[in-house]
Order: C-alpha cells, then sequence, then structure tokens
C-alpha cells in the first residue's frame, strides 16, 4: 500500500517512515508546502493528513486531490506516531 503523509513535524519524518514500513506500506511525507504538489501526490491508495501542523494551503490541496482522484482521505489534529497508527489500523492494516 502507497501512503501519502501531509503535514506532521520535521523531526518525525523518519519515525513516520519506519512505522509505515511496520505496516507494509511505502510513504511519501511532505512537511512543508512545495510546489506542484499535486502532481507529487500522485495516486497513492491513503493520504493521512495531520492537520494541526500543516499550511492551510496543503491542507486544501490534499482535500482536493483525495476528491478528484477519489482516494481514501483521514486526518487527525495529532501528528504522533500512535496517531498514524491508529490511522493505518483504521485502514485496515496490521502491523507486521
Amino acid at each position: 500500500m502507497n501512503v501519502v503523509i501531509i503535514g506532521g513535524n520535521d523531526c518525525m519524518t523518519h519515525q513516520y517512515k519506519a512505522i509505515c514500513k511496520e505496516y507494509a506500506c511505502e510513504a511519501k511525507i511532505f512537511t512543508h508546502p512545495k510546489k506542484s504538489l499535486e502532481r507529487l501526490i500522485g495516486r497513492p491508495d491513503l493520504i493521512v493528513l495531520f492537520t494541526r501542523p500543516v499550511a492551510h494551503e496543503m491542507i486544501e490541496i490534499a482535500k482536493r486531490e483525495a476528491v478528484r482522484k477519489h482516494i481514501k482521505l483521514c486526518q487527525s489534529h495529532s501528528a504522533s506516531a500512535s496517531a498514524l497508527r491508529n490511522i493505518l489500523e483504521q485502514a485496515g492494516l496490521q502491523a507486521g
């Protein structure tokens, strides 16, 4: 499964990738606004949106792309490791 994480904390990037790897997922992580974010998102199976530590513009792009490309979007106000684990488990994934 491919996951795109939008938002979150820079210092947690490696931990987010490690957690996704535990759940047999490959992750792209965007913690700061990027030019052409719409194109960089691609067609993942899931978009994880951490709404607290993220630019408003990135929230709008993530929501728009999820609707336009029919991608499941999960939001969390918290950007913690446990929040990411909960989202992946709610998506039906099991840690291996």
